[in-house]
């Protein structure tokens, strides 16, 4: 059992669709325990969701922009378990005003929302869950990423999010590295998840990676991005910190997804209705 008697913290699991969601389903299988987060509107989903797990796992309510909701989960946990092993960052927001061409014109508080979102609440698990993952000789922080090498059309303030992301896991590794504890990102390929959908330049990234990934990429299928967190989560990488990894069917290590993806928008791609990660 790749996790036995690890006690992991997963958010973002809002249906079977979500890699969260992947993530927690391969964890139960491996023998950890598992707890989930969820809030708002959102809350019921993952308590629905949590249900279908086997076993069922317990919902907590946390909203990662307040402090006073990380440091009840924290205290939960510490009551609870007195450690955690290993924590999954699976929160992203960006109103729509940021994305699909809204580069120039988003206005900074709906920017600044993005990155408070998106980037900052990584660096908050880091100092919230820090100690707890300390107790368990390090344990491992995972957060989800999508490739900021590169500007993707489309993708506009939460592309720079994500990139703002990629230095602060960084940041993170070297901040927590001395109590043991691992910190890294999966840059996932385009799935077709709840918050894609709000995303016009989605078919894009789809037809892109179609047409270019390596080993193909099923957009469909967040299960191959769930056992990369799992072996995260593992005792397997002890040595691997700061590190982005990609599992994406190779597409990073192909040129020309953006301009196949600008082709693609020019055939008329939707706008977003709503936000989106």
């Amino acid at each position: 059992m790749l996790l036995a008697d690890k006690r992991l913290l997963v958010t973002g699991v809002l249906n079977e669709r979500s890699i969260a969601y992947a993530a927690a389903e391969l964890a139960l299988q491996q023998g950890a325990e598992v707890v989930l987060t969820g809030f708002g509107r959102g809350l019921r989903l993952t308590e629905r969701f949590a249900e279908r797990l086997s076993p069922n796992c317990q919902v907590l309510e946390m909203d990662a922009t307040r402090p006073d909701h990380l440091d009840t989960v924290a205290d939960w946990c510490d009551k609870r378990w007195g450690k955690l092993d290993g924590v999954l960052h699976s929160i992203a927001f960006a109103p729509a005003t940021t994305l699909d061409g809204g580069f120039l014109s988003a206005p900074w508080p709906e920017v600044a929302q993005a990155f408070e979102v998106s980037t900052y609440t990584f660096a908050a698990f880091g100092r919230t869950f820090g100690p707890l993952l300390a107790q368990a000789g390090g344990g491992s922080l995972v957060g989800l990423d999508f490739d900021a090498g590169q500007a993707w059309p489309g993708y506009d303030w939460m592309g720079v999010a994500k990139a703002g992301l990629e230095g602060c896991c960084r940041y993170l590794a070297n901040a927590l590295g001395p109590a043991g504890t691992r910190v890294n990102l999966i840059a996932a390929g385009p799935l077709r998840t709840i918050a894609a959908s709000a995303i016009g330049a989605f078919d894009g990234f789809e037809h892109a990676w179609a047409a270019r990934a390596p080993l193909g990429w099923d957009v469909r299928d967040p299960y191959p991005v769930g056992r990369a967190v799992c072996a995260l989560w593992s005792d397997w990488l002890p040595a691997v910190s700061g590190e982005v990894l990609h599992v994406d069917g190779g597409m990073h290590a192909i040129g020309g997804g953006t301009v196949a993806i600008r082709q693609q928008q020019a055939g008329g791609a939707a706008a977003p209705a709503q936000a989106a990660v």
